[in-house]
């Protein structure tokens, strides 16, 4: 291909994405007026893990008795459409949205209701994460890229690893156990009062713990991060 042509194509292929950029340079808004796609997956079980690529999600326990999913999928691609897919096999939810070539604004939102007391394990890569009031046995977060807001937390023993983002957890009853690990972002925990063995280390970052610290309780509180802030006091929300 010769050098004129080469140049035409691409100037084409700009002119095109900036015209798109035009049409969608708001993603909140977008993502609001999407149309919202539902699903329901026969479930059984204490336990379930939810898979998110790139996928927002927003897990919520609630009076079902089956996963219920609700979608939002917003963006525009050239040359094709955003895709986006959902599938429950072996008690393991994926969630994707595939967003490759030239889009403007590519995301997807799952919000995915659960029953209560179910277990919840949940794996992210660059998602923003919600959860609202999941109180089974265990819940375990595993991500990448994005932040993690949690109220209503029962859960007994919580496990959140992840490599950037800020994490603000409310809990509404006393844990076993909180373990936290994060390479780069703030912790924010808010805890009811009880007495709690507390660990925390920060690289970089002020430690405040506003929670009685009792090495001996059976509660136990480790937070751990590379830079950022860590937070641990008393009441639901962290700094409500």
């Amino acid at each position: 291909m010769n050098d004129s042509r080469t140049r035409t194509i691409l100037a084409l292929g700009a002119a095109a994405f900036l015209a798109l950029a035009a049409t969608g340079c708001d993603p909140d808004a977008d993502r609001a007026n999407a149309t919202p796609e539902s699903k329901s997956f026969d479930f059984s079980g204490d336990n379930l893990t939810v898979k998110s690529n790139s996928a927002d999600l927003h897990l919520i326990a609630a009076d079902v008795d089956d996963i219920e999913v609700e979608r939002r999928v917003s963006g525009t691609k050239i040359g094709g459409e955003i895709t986006a897919g959902w599938q429950f096999e072996g008690g393991i939810l994926t969630l994707s949205v595939n967003c490759d070539g030239i889009s403007v604004n590519c995301n997807a939102k799952y919000t995915v209701q659960v029953p209560r007391n179910v277990a919840v394990v949940a794996e992210y890569g660059n998602s923003d994460v919600q959860l609202s009031n999941l109180g089974g046995a265990s819940l375990r977060l595993k991500g990448r890229d994005g932040t993690v807001q949690g109220d209503g937390i029962s859960a007994k023993s919580v496990s959140v690893v992840s490599r950037n983002g800020d994490l603000d957890l409310g809990l509404t009853s006393v844990p076993d156990r909180i373990d936290v690990r994060s390479q780069d972002g703030h912790v924010r925990l808010g805890l009811p009062a009880s007495a709690y063995a507390v660990r925390t280390a920060a690289k970089k970052g002020d430690v405040t713990v506003d929670v009685a610290d009792d090495s001996t309780s059976s509660h136990s509180v480790n937070v751990q991060t590379r830079n950022g802030d860590i937070d641990i006091s008393t009441g639901s929300r962290p700094g409500g």
